[in-house]
């Protein structure tokens, strides 16, 4: 199952009317770790079991919400809890790292 991308169009609507945490996945189609760890963010996601939700921005063609959140190195998983930024990894890290990030 692939994850929903978000852009400028829907990125702030969806972060701040989320009822649960929400991961969101600064990627590039270019970049081999974020191609890496992509089936694990898809697992996580159909795994939550609706207790948080994961999207992806594509830092090419929406990069003004990268810049907004400071995204300088790809991937970046950055997690919101009620609208607001909580935790973010850089790298490909292990599935545990990323679960880390919305407990």
């Amino acid at each position: 199952m692939a994850l929903k991308v978000l852009d400028s169009s829907n990125f702030h609507e969806t972060i701040a009317n989320s009822t649960v945490p929400v991961i969101v996945d600064f990627y590039a189609a270019w970049c081999g770790p974020c191609r890496m760890i992509a089936p694990v963010l898809e697992e996580m996601s159909a795994e939550s079991n609706g207790e948080f939700e994961v999207y992806k921005v594509d830092t090419d063609t929406s990069p003004e919400i990268a810049i907004e959140f400071q995204v300088s190195s790809i991937p970046n998983i950055v997690s919101f809890k009620n609208g607001k930024l909580y935790k973010r990894v850089v790298g490909a890290v292990p599935k545990e790292s990323l679960l880390d990030l919305v407990r």
